[in-house]
């Protein structure tokens, strides 16, 4: 990749004064040769074969960050469903599993460690349902673990037997992780139409599709699109769509540079860079603060879907011209208790629930990081996975839900989650039930959009 020395020089502007940072080198391990009828030696091959493989990735993603003077926030593993290898185990065993995952990423360094993870959207096989029956004590005793559960597809539909077990299993990791506001459920993910080659926490998963191991990375730049609106107040929509479509294109460009590096010097593939908009807690990063940049007195009016739909074809726009190999996620995320616009929206009643849902028709992934009250029941958890789905069912797209019921909540309550995981007001859920739809169970099929063959 050949950089202009104006584009450097912007680069290291966007660092020093933007907060432009690459949030996330993400490697992924395949973990399917490590399947043993023996299940300690499968546990020993599978804590060897991440150790092996990841030994060098915190120093050297830390070494290439301070060469180039592009911060790496975090670096994460991501792995084979693990379900796939839970075909005759016990829960206990599988919880095991998950501490020996904890155990691995502690000894590397490692923040997070994804793809504690089934695949359900057309069934719920022997593996599947051992992992369910883990997931709260698995979540609850471990620190780094995370999980993500697949639930629907545009092409299978939505398996709503799954869809009622996981409101449950939200609720008793909540319960179990009292102490600590219900935070084992930050770790959980329920999605539709998931990827393969996701870096981001917690839904990161090695899929079927990809090889051996791979190094994919994850930029993030609302501080950098943010500043780039701001020195253009009166430019029209249009203008707007093109000063985002260049910055993001900037951003990748960077990304790009720094993912294969440090894949050059692991000895590894490089995957993709996926081009999310990932907000922090830090001033002026913050997705939000740009749709209100855009125009919107305060982010949830009239008017955030349509902003929120510019700026996320926008920024794919300008990556897509940057690099030939984006791939994840790739669009804008608004976890609730990460984005301080978002946050305010809330307290300031401009932002739902409602509006919530509505714009994760046209970002990146869904329901993210969003405390609810408590006494929310299961089924209505269940009910939101459901709808959640639907949208990225009928959408084609990748839809999720990261909620997080707190024990003890109630409605305009603040929680603290702390570092990057910030903090979060308490929101209600419409009191009305949804328990005879959940009870149901079933399959809701696969809508016609399936047949696109």
């Amino acid at each position: 990749m050949n950089f202009e020395i104006q584009e450097m020089l912007e680069t290291i502007r966007m660092v020093r004064t933007e907060n432009l940072d690459i949030r996330t080198v993400t490697m992924g391990i395949n973990l399917r040769d490590c399947a043993d009828s023996d299940f300690d030696k499968m546990k020993q091959k599978i804590y060897d074969k991440i150790t092996h493989y990841a030994k060098d990735l915190k120093p050297v993603a830390e070494k290439v960050a301070k060469e180039y003077g592009i911060p790496i926030i975090n670096k994460r593993i991501a792995v084979t469903p693990i379900a796939d290898l839970l075909g005759n185990a016990t829960k206990e065993q599988a919880v095991e599993l998950a501490k020996t995952l904890d155990r691995a990423a502690l000894v590397l360094g490692i923040d997070f460690i994804g793809g504690f993870s089934a695949l359900v959207h057309k069934g719920i096989a022997k593996g599947d349902q051992v992992l369910f029956d883990a997931l709260p004590e698995a979540l609850a005793s471990t620190e780094r673990v995370c999980a993500s559960v697949s639930v629907g597809t545009t092409k299978a539909g939505i398996n709503m037997d799954a869809v009622r077990q996981l409101g449950e299993i939200i609720k008793e990791t909540a319960e179990r992780t009292k102490d600590q506001s219900g935070l084992g459920c930050a770790k959980l993910v329920v999605f539709c139409n998931p990827v393969e080659d996701n870096p981001f926490m917690a839904g990161a998963f090695l899929g079927s599709g990809e090889g051996e191991v791979v190094l994919n990375v994850g930029v993030s730049g609302p501080g950098v699109v943010l500043n780039a609106l701001k020195r253009y107040p009166d430019a029209d929509l249009g203008e707007v769509a093109e000063i985002i479509k260049k910055t993001a294109f900037k951003i990748t460009r960077a990304g790009e540079l720094i993912g294969r590096e440090v894949a050059k010097r692991l000895g590894v593939p490089f995957g993709i860079m996926d081009l999310s908009l990932a907000p922090t807690n830090a001033m002026n990063d913050s997705v939000a603060e740009i749709l209100e940049e855009i125009g919107l007195e305060r982010v949830g009016t009239h008017g955030t879907i349509a902003a929120l739909a510019l700026m996320n074809d926008a920024v794919k726009k300008g990556g897509a011209m940057a690099s030939s190999y984006v791939g994840g996620l790739s669009g804008a995320f608004i976890p609730v208790s990460e984005d301080n616009g978002m946050i305010r929206g809330i307290e300031e009643g401009a932002l739902s629930l409602s509006k919530l849902e509505a714009m994760t028709c046209v970002c990146s992934v869904g329901l993210d990081m969003i405390a609810i009250t408590g006494d929310a029941p299961a089924s209505t958890i269940s009910a939101m996975i459901a709808d959640e789905a639907a949208i990225g069912m009928i959408n084609k797209k990748t839809t999720a839900v990261r909620v997080i019921p707190v024990p003890g909540a109630k409605e305009g309550d603040m929680v603290e989650f702390g570092g990057l995981l910030g903090r979060a007001p308490v929101i209600g859920v419409n009191p009305f039930s949804s328990e005879k739809l959940i009870r149901r169970g079933g399959h809701i099929p696969a809508p016609l959009q399936a047949l696109g063959n």
